[in-house]
């Protein structure tokens, strides 16, 4: 084989299924992506990809090679970091995906630490709600909430979630403070609509091990969490709110935290990536940048805690 360049285009392209994602990531043409495939399959013999008008997938003979590949890989960067201990050598692009309240209130605001301490690191960054596959995608890292489907990723838990039913000053003095969940029942609840199926998102509640959960609607209900903040400000009525979109409207006292009783721990965050033997120097300081930032009693955790 002549170069390892044919090696790293052929891995781009496996990952995405895609010639024109691949291109885009390697910063090539289309065009420059084909040809070399077509070279590597001349040069070794074999198909590796089967091409479609719709997408791109691996023969029996490309898995294999694929597999072989991705660990090749692995190990030419591993053994170009052993060469050097210091902190320049966490370099090159590191592809991350997170949720995007997260993301966005949490993690992005942080990035300038992350990129002052490597300067030699780029970011590209995916904020969305939608399930990625990592290895197909070529996805370095991943914020996840929740349980983890893809048994072969490796999570390291970063913290939990919780979530506070809260409302203005102005609201509770007009309609008065829950002291029960079913008391929710006579106040106007502000609910997470999820469109694709209509239904509501459930509020969770926990005292004394024992969990309750009710199924709430008003007279609005929104897919976006944001916005319910800002309807809750506004006096519209109490919402379910994540600690990290509610901490700084609580703080501030634009929103009162209530059934403080009744909050049980929410969901884990994780960080997540795939079971490579050597953990690259980039997706290390990723993961140590996100555990220093999301060390237990963050601020906006302990402002909403009873």
């Amino acid at each position: 084989m002549q170069n390892l360049n044919s090696i790293r285009v052929f891995v781009h392209v496996a990952e995405a299924r895609s010639f024109t994602k691949a291109a885009k990531l390697l910063g090539l043409t289309s065009s420059a992506v084909s040809k070399a495939i077509t070279r590597l399959e001349e040069e070794l013999g074999v198909r590796l990809l089967q091409r479609t008008t719709r997408s791109v997938g691996l023969t029996a003979d490309g898995k294999s090679f694929f597999e072989h590949c991705q660990q090749i890989l692995v190990d030419i960067e591993h053994a170009e970091n052993l060469l050097s201990k210091t902190t320049s050598n966490v370099h090159g692009r590191l592809r991350l995906h997170m949720p995007v309240g997260f993301g966005r209130q949490v993690i992005i605001p942080a990035i300038p630490t992350l990129l002052d301490r490597h300067p030699n690191l780029v970011l590209n960054i995916e904020l969305s709600a939608r399930t990625v596959d990592l290895a197909y995608e070529g996805i370095d890292a991943a914020v996840h909430i929740g349980e983890l489907a893809d048994t072969r990723l490796i999570a390291r838990k970063l913290c939990n979630l919780r979530f506070v039913a809260c409302a203005s000053p102005e609201y509770l003095a007009r309609h008065g403070e829950p002291q029960t969940p079913d008391d929710l029942d006579h106040h106007h609840c502000l609910a997470y609509v999820m469109m694709h199926s209509g239904r509501y998102r459930e509020w969770v509640f926990q005292k004394n091990g024992h969990i309750l959960s009710k199924t709430v609607s008003g007279r609005l209900n929104v897919n976006h969490a944001e916005t319910l903040l800002e309807a809750a400000v506004s006096g519209l009525g109490i919402a379910m709110i994540s600690n990290f979109t509610a901490g700084e409207a609580i703080r501030a006292g634009k929103l009162q935290p209530v059934l403080t009783d009744y909050a049980p721990i929410g969901p884990k965050v994780s960080v997540v990536y795939l079971p490579n033997r050597n953990l690259s120097p980039k997706v290390q300081a990723f993961v140590d940048f996100l555990q220093e930032l999301l060390r237990v009693n963050s601020d906006w955790d302990t402002i909403t805690l009873p």
